[in-house]
This record gives structure tokens, sequence and C-alpha cells, in this order.
């Protein structure tokens, strides 16, 4: 058996291969340098362009731009919720999906997951609805949309609202539609690792009128007009650099997806011939876009834990990262809002998944390494 890099073995690959690679067009320095000629630095027209590029990109009425995904959430939140309303969110997602809940007078009540496709369990969100429930928070993780079928449905009969967390999923389809075409509100976010970015920016899309227009005060003091404040709001605004990133993004969005979901098809493939190890499910009408690659272990087949063997695969120059290792349950900062949950799929599966790299930039030599490395570290940690 081949000795592992992390044991003094020789690596798989002979260069580091990172998780994430941002890619930009070479004119979008120029962009920027216009920007900065024009001294107009703060939201103004090219952040417009932008949310009506994006609103027409993913077949939305409308869209508002911020300067995060955890800000175009907040601004969400407060557009709907009254002190003490209830959202209910998934165990297994980032912070802010619940964090904002409650920055915005509400309780985040959480509800397990599928441990296949690793988005929000719709028959354990129906058990947690109650008279305070307001909203319904899916998280279309790691690109792989939820059960949007059945949540409607749900939505529907409840009277509820339905604030998708889109932060991972650009370009994700559920029957030919794009997830940010959904009528209530969709929250979007361009950090670094995602499918496009502006470095750090979010938006908003909705198909309501009345949500639209509050989450443009909100983000922007909640002034209607300059020092004329409606309601209290934030400064969330995207900045014109930002705004022209985003733009230059929009141009290669549908190039970037193409190679995502190619690469993500040559490592399933790869994944095939490998035991103990299999790849998050992609929902039924879904087209994932693969803003991560996640791997699931079959624990019970190996003699090492998940943080061992992804320390094997950094080794041998695969780079890798968990999301996420603690659900929000066991998070202390929500420990309060977490006391009687129970979500024993999300926390066991926070043991077990783990991401590859599947970015645009990878070669052909790359996914060959990544699929040899994962064979290579799970044949001799395999009982």
């Amino acid at each position: 058996m081949e000795k592992l890099a992390i044991e003094g073995g020789k690596p798989v690959s002979d260069r580091r291969i990172p998780i994430a690679k941002p890619v930009f067009s070479e004119g979008v320095l120029g962009d920027i340098g216009e920007v900065l000629k024009s001294g107009y630095l703060r939201q103004g027209p090219r952040t417009r362009q932008f949310e009506e590029e994006f609103s027409k990109k993913v077949g939305a009425r409308y869209a508002y731009a911020v300067n995060s995904g955890t800000a175009a959430l907040h601004v969400a939140y407060l557009s709907i919720l009254e002190s003490g309303d209830e959202v209910i969110v998934p165990d297994l997602t980032f912070m802010s999906t619940a964090s904002t809940v409650v920055f915005s007078g509400g309780r985040p009540v959480f509800a397990d997951i599928d441990g296949e496709t690793l988005t929000i369990d719709p028959e354990d969100v129906n058990e947690k609805i109650t008279p305070k429930t307001s909203a319904i928070a899916p998280v279309h993780l790691f690109g792989n949309a939820a059960d949007m079928r059945t949540l409607k449905e749900i939505a529907e009969d409840h009277n509820l609202y339905l604030v998708n967390d889109a932060a991972q999923a650009h370009g994700t389809r559920i029957d030919g539609e794009d997830v940010g075409s959904l009528d209530h509100i969709n929250c979007y976010s361009f950090y670094p690792t995602k499918t496009i970015t502006t470095g750090e920016g979010g938006t908003a899309t909705t198909n309501d009128e009345e949500l639209y227009e509050k989450g443009k005060l909100i983000r922007n003091h909640g002034q209607e007009s300059r020092y004329l404040h409606k309601i209290l709001g934030f400064n969330y605004r995207m900045t014109e650099i930002a705004a022209v990133i985003g733009l230059s993004q929009l141009n290669m969005i549908e190039g970037f997806l193409a190679k995502r979901r190619r690469n993500a098809g040559t490592l399933t493939e790869g994944l095939r011939r490998i035991h103990g190890l299999r790849p998050q499910r992609t929902g039924k009408g879904v087209e994932h876009s693969y803003s991560y690659y996640t791997v699931i272990m079959d624990l019970g087949r190996f003699r090492c834990t998940r943080d061992e063997f992804v320390e094997a695969l950094k080794a041998e120059n695969v780079d890798c990262m968990v999301h996420y290792p603690i659900p929000l349950t066991k998070q202390p900062a929500l420990r309060e809002y977490a006391a009687k949950a129970i979500c024993p799929v999300a926390e066991e599966t926070s043991e077990r998944v783990f991401s590859v790299p599947v970015h645009p930039s990878l070669s052909e030599k790359d996914l060959e390494n990544i699929v040899k490395a994962l064979g290579k570290v799970s044949s001799y940690y395999l009982r």
C-alpha cells in the first residue's frame, strides 16, 4: 500500500490544489479605474446596472444589492418579521442564517436536515411550525436546492414567507427555474469562495414590489430621499467598485457554471470507484451549481475520523474544507435558542462531510489527482 504523505510518503500532487480560486476578466481593472476616476464610489449607477442585470439573469422582477450575504439576510428578515416571530432554519448551515433572525427581533427554530441532500427536511419543518412561525429559511447548501415543492406547499398552507438562503446557489435551478426567481426573498453572497464574487457583497431578489421597496430603504439608513428617513435602517450599501466587479462576473457566470458541473461530473465518476465515500445527492428536479463539491463519509467503514481523513488529503496537496463542523444547535452564541432543539441527522452529518476543489480553474490533471488522493487516503484508512 502506498505510504501517505502525512506519514512521509510522496504527495499525489506536486503542488497545492486550492479549494477555491476566484477568476477575473482582464478588463475589470480598467472598469475599476473608471470608477476611481469618476469619484463616485458608493452605491450609484453601476450598482443599479448590476441589480438590473442580476434580476434579469435569475428571472426575478426586482433585486437590491448590499455589501454582504449576511446583510441580504438581515434586510430580508427585517422586511417581514415582528418582535418574537419564529423562523425555521436548518441546523447545518452558516451562522448568518440564524444570527440575522435574532438581530431582526425574531427567534430561530432549528429543523433537521436530509442526510443525503444535506438540505432542510420538510417533514421536520412541518413539525416545528407554531402560531408564532412567520417564515421558513431553506438553505440551498453547496448549490443543491432544498425540496422547494414541498416547502412551498407548507408555506402556502400556513401563510408563511420563504426566505431562501441562496448564498451558495448562483445558477442553481429547480425544474428549469433559477432559485433567484422564487417569489418571496432570495439572498445571495458574493464572498470570494462563491461562484461569482465581488470580494464582499450580496443581493436579494424578489417578485414582491413591497418587499423590494422596503429592502431598498433598510439597506440605506431608511432614507426615502436624502436626510428624510422614513424607517430605521442600516448602511448596507454596495460600493460601485464591487458593482463593476459583479457586472464582469455576471458576464462569465455561464462559463463558470459549465466548468463546475463538468468538474463535478468527473469527481462523481471517480467516487464510484472509491469505497466509503459518496457525493451529496442532488435533489429531484435540481440542477446543482456546485459552489462546493461535498463528500459524505461512511465513518463506520474507516479507522479514522473525518478530520484525520481531511488532514491526510491536505498532505497530498489537495485542499479541503469542512462545512460545517459545528451545527447551529451546538453553537454557544445560540444556546438560549437551541436548548430544546433535537436535530440528530445534522449533528451526525456534521462529523462526516467535507468539500474538495471543484472550481473552474482546475485542470484535468488536478481532477485526476483529487480523485487519486481520495482513493489513496480511503484505501489506507478502510477497515
